[in-house]
């Protein structure tokens, strides 16, 4: 009996925002690679998530969600990092939601399209459907919405068919080595998921318009022993914002850091010390040089 030939490849994870893009490379990864929360857009890079297994090595690219409406430099950069993440996969996995397809589905699903790739249709949140009959007819009307290469309904939260989406993905991959050293889980480093993870609880605390203006830049990363030491800067693009952000005596950027210092140390089981200060930078989202200095450099 013959071994089953090795097979690797890019699978970019591309939808419009909020639909559980991350929460699933998350859950098909088994680590947490990107932040996850409720607000659209809160993935604003393409980062890669690495399973490798006995047969099979899928490298997944969690793309920014595909959006319209905006004529903001970072929100044109991160259109382009999700776009250009495309054209160098294998396979895309179309991810939308079983509540209803809506008008950014059909603009992200135009790029998928331009693209030419081949692609799974991903219905995530299952769990939110009351009755299990009222799965068919979802089934039904998204199969007309393009030419998928299959169907897959999954939770992403719950875990739920996961283990037949990576079936399917594996069929379509090339016979391949691994592109990525076996106990590689991600291709962004230390410095980029501290500061994600500490965007992250920003977005979780901070329920104002604020969260949108906000990124983070890792000044200093240092280790000494089982300890890491974090220096960071929060910027926000107004004045009236750092306050916000600060807290009254300081109390919500001390929470903020409290919050990502525990979820790092899971991530990483290290001990970790970050001290973060907040700073004005003008509207730099707009600011292609400040942009550039925050690591957006492949979207501009």
């Amino acid at each position: 009996m013959t071994e089953p030939e090795y097979r690797a490849g890019i699978v970019a994870v591309i939808g419009r925002p909020n639909t559980g893009k991350s929460t699933l490379v998350n859950a098909l990864v088994e680590e947490k690679i990107s932040i996850v929360t409720s607000k659209p857009q809160t993935t604003r890079h393409s980062i890669m998530g690495i399973l490798t297994a006995p047969e099979t090595q899928i490298v997944f690219v969690d793309t920014p969600g595909l959006h319209g409406g905006s004529t903001r430099l970072i929100n044109r950069a991160m259109n382009r990092s999700a776009t250009s993440s495309m054209a160098g996969a294998d396979f895309a996995l179309f991810v939308t939601e079983s509540t209803g397809w809506k008008a950014g589905d059909e603009l992200a699903l135009e790029r998928l399209k331009e693209s030419g790739i081949p692609a799974l249709l991903v219905i995530n949140k299952l769990d939110l459907l009351k009755r299990r009959q009222d799965l068919l007819p979802v089934l039904q009307r998204y199969s007309e919405r393009g030419d998928f290469v299959d169907i897959i309904p999954i939770s992403a939260k719950r875990g739920n068919n996961l283990d037949r989406l990576l079936e399917v993905i594996r069929q379509h991959l090339p016979v391949s080595p691994q592109l990525f050293p076996a106990e590689s889980k991600t291709d962004r480093n230390m410095e980029f998921r501290v500061a994600e993870v500490l965007r992250e609880k920003m977005l979780f605390l901070i329920h104002e318009e604020v969260p949108y203006g906000l990124a983070v830049e890792i000044l200093a990363l240092e280790h000494r022993d089982d300890l890491i030491l974090i220096d960071a800067i929060v910027w926000v693009d107004r004045e009236s914002h750092q306050g916000i952000v600060v807290g009254r005596n300081g109390d919500r950027i001390k929470k903020i850091s409290t919050l990502a210092r525990e979820d790092l140390e899971e991530i990483f089981k290290r001990r970790f010390y970050l001290k973060a200060q907040v700073k004005v930078k003008e509207n730099w989202g707009d600011n292609a040089r400040a942009l550039r200095q925050l690591g957006y450099e492949e979207g501009l």
